[in-house]
């Protein structure tokens, strides 16, 4: 079983610093949320009727559960941080799943732009808007009907009262590249932020107004983009980094930070709030060792060995013939070692480090590291 990080007690000081900083409540009733692979508790699984295989899900589910990764999620630490359940997929119907605190939209490999006949997901952010107001409709509808389902969907006033998360927009550039060169993709940002725009006002238009949205880590450091288009020396960087997924990245948060600030002038009675989850994946992949981490970028569940442990013939579990010989993607020992799960997404260790960072306040834009003077404590 992982260690359980305990940080209520310094989330309610979190919760006071915010409310005296920005009247921002960071208690809320209920979580909506919306984004790709990195908060997918389940969507895409449910929704295309596939499967993860073992080891996935290993480190705290004891078996696959949806998401890709050993364990839990930025998204499942919050929860439970909120003393909130995690959140069911929308997309997920066996076993009455109650969406009573909320609801998960976000599906594996879905993109901000619309998808498109070759996309992995059909699930873009417009389409997880859509399923939202239709959730919503819905709900207002059973509710109108009586208290009979009412463990089940959240209250009328949750929609209100609730926290909206984004986490997505790295689809968008991690598959372009395959096709497009980096002037392209950069030329393509102003195109993949209006999409994102609408979508966050359709949703201010329909009554949200607490919005808690994450920009784009540093996707050079991923070993399936380091094997594809790291070959060449010379188009890394100093740590090891495709340079020019990692100047997209940059770019893209430089102009989603902008777009960010219009929207807070712009919501009236709404709370924007952008987190830099770059510079806090980027601090822990530079400065490994000093966070508890023995590998920031070699996959943990993987095929090939160092330096990367990626093979993208072969997916973390899987099993298959290479050259007339049988070959399995297997786990590390350890992963509590390991930043990187499969080559793609991080492990539950990195992912409850970064949600520790994030709690901190300091990489919250409006601005709390000055209303913050404290570490927090952990409780192992």
């Amino acid at each position: 079983m992982a260690l359980k990080m305990s940080w209520f007690p310094v989330l309610t000081v979190v919760i006071l610093c915010f409310s005296l900083a920005e009247t921002i409540e960071f208690s809320y009733p209920a979580v909506f949320n919306f984004g790709d692979s990195n908060s997918d508790t389940g969507e895409l699984i449910a929704g295309l009727g596939g499967s993860l295989s073992p080891p996935y899900g290993k480190t705290y589910f004891q078996k696959p559960s949806g998401r890709f990764s050993d364990g839990r999620l930025i998204v499942d630490f919050l929860m439970d941080e909120m003393n909130l359940p995690f959140l069911n997929p929308y997309l997920d119907s066996i076993g009455a799943p109650s969406f009573q605190k909320g609801c998960n939209f976000a599906a594996a490999a879905s993109t901000i732009l619309p998808a498109t006949a070759s996309s992995l997901s059909p699930f873009s952010f417009g389409i997880q808007v859509a399923q939202f107001l239709r959730f919503k409709a819905r709900v207002l509808e059973l509710l109108a009907k009586g208290k009979k389902f009412d463990k089940y969907i959240p209250q009328e006033t949750y929609f209100a009262q609730g926290l909206y998360m984004f986490d997505i927009g790295q689809n968008d550039f991690a598959g372009s590249f395959y096709s497009k060169s980096e002037d392209q993709i950069v030329a393509s940002i102003p195109t993949i932020l209006l999409e994102f725009e609408t979508g966050v006002k359709r949703l201010y238009d329909n009554g949200a107004r607490r919005f808690w949205i994450h920009n784009t880590g540093p996707l050079g450091c991923l070993a399936q983009n380091i094997a594809t288009f790291g070959k060449d020396p010379t188009k890394l960087d100093e740590i090891g980094c495709v340079s020019s997924h990692n100047r997209a990245a940059k770019l893209f948060n430089l102009q989603l930070r902008a777009l960010l600030k219009k929207l807070q002038s712009e919501f009236a009675g709404g709370n924007v709030i952008y987190v830099d989850i770059y510079s806090i994946k980027s601090d822990l992949i530079s400065n490994y060792t000093g966070h508890g981490f023995e590998q920031p970028i070699m996959a943990c569940c993987g095929f090939g060995g160092p330096p990367l442990n990626y093979d993208s013939r072969i997916s973390c579990g899987q099993t298959k013939i290479i050259n007339g010989t049988s070959m399995t993607a297997k786990e590390c020992d350890n992963s509590t070692k390991y930043v990187n799960w499969d080559g793609i997404h991080y492990t539950e260790s990195a992912n409850n480090y970064v949600l520790s960072q994030i709690l901190t306040g300091k990489y919250s834009d409006p601005p709390l590291t000055d209303k913050m003077p404290f570490l927090i404590k952990l409780e192992l």
